[in-house]
């Protein structure tokens, strides 16, 4: 059996094909520079990286997405009709997401914005507002997505006493820490009734764009917004009007519809809105961890067993 590393790839995985081989004997593993892909590709039974049409070669049975929510244009179309089987690397940062995500929901529920703001500004402006705040034993959070991350985000949350619900096209719960997981077409009935709405869905071709103004219009206007997910999910537009008519109490967003985010956007200016730059995932181990699903794969595949971390290729999740 063969797999080949399709560039580009990382330092981090300089050492995988030695150290693949001697973990799974039987596979042949390469890491060939770009002017021989196409070669190797003619007679490779898996692929670990992004292919492109050229690439994808009728030996191929198996390709390992090196993310968990790869990048719009992943899923071509060629690549969706053919019988290769996809992976992805699902669950290998949910601790971190979860930890970056909680962060938020506390920045947002104690006003820190504004204070880091008046820090920056050397301004002394405490405000004793008791709905200034959202007391979480008291509030009612809505995960949106109740996969890997979002079950960890609402396991979480309910350690501080919150109230989680989740909303999924797949899971149908239980789930830890969960007062209850409710299909995707609950949605809109269940937006209105959230203290928090916390989305961790990917980007699919059912979720684009999906958070529009209507879906802002049913949320309360106390309501914090956070998304974690992937930044198409969103439309910026309908999220920036919402604030701007107070229909929102805030918003944290580590993801963007258009990354980076443009230097002179409202988002930046806006006291409301905490901003990170896509790292919620950023903590140590992630290329071990990757390692790890890429190794249990080769074993799986190698045995005839199910691979872990299947991906519809049509729903790109």
């Amino acid at each position: 059996m063969k797999l080949v590393l399709v560039p580009p790839q990382v330092d981090a995985t300089r050492d995988w094909p030695e150290r693949l081989m001697a973990d799974v004997p039987g596979w042949e593993v390469v890491r060939p520079p770009c002017e021989a892909m196409r070669a190797e590709l003619q007679t490779a039974d898996a692929a670990y990286g992004v292919l492109t049409p050229d690439l994808l070669t009728e030996s191929l049975k198996w390709l390992q997405a090196p993310q968990a929510a790869p990048p719009p244009g992943y899923f071509f179309p060629e690549l969706v009709d053919h019988p290769v089987v996809v992976t992805n690397m699902r669950d290998t940062y949910t601790d971190h997401v979860a930890a970056h995500t909680l962060a938020l929901v506390l920045a947002m529920c104690r006003g820190l914005p504004l204070y880091f703001r008046d820090q920056r500004d050397e301004c002394w402006a405490p405000d004793w507002d008791p709905a200034s705040v959202v007391t979480l034993p008291e509030a009612t959070a809505l995960i949106v997505g109740a996969g890997a991350v979002g079950a960890e985000v609402g396991r979480l949350l309910s350690e501080f006493g919150t109230t989680v619900i989740g909303v999924d096209a797949r899971t149908a719960g239980p789930l830890p820490g969960f007062a209850r997981v409710e299909p995707a077409e609950a949605l809109d009935a269940l937006l209105p009734t959230a203290d928090l709405v916390i989305l961790t869905v990917p980007h699919t071709p059912a979720t684009e764009g999906f958070f529009d103004a209507k879906r802002f219009a049913l949320l309360r206007p106390s309501a914090y917004f956070v998304n974690v997910g992937r930044g198409p999910t969103v439309q910026l537009d309908a999220l920036m009007d919402a604030l701007e008519a107070d229909r929102l109490a805030g918003a944290a967003l580590d993801v963007f519809e258009t990354e980076p985010l443009p230097p002179g956007h409202p988002l930046w200016r806006r006291p409301d809105v905490l901003i990170t730059p896509h790292v919620a995932g950023v903590g140590p181990h992630a290329d071990e961890r990757r390692y790890a699903v890429l190794r249990d794969n080769a074993r799986r595949f190698a045995s005839g067993l199910d691979l872990v971390n299947l991906v519809d290729k049509a729903a790109w999740f």
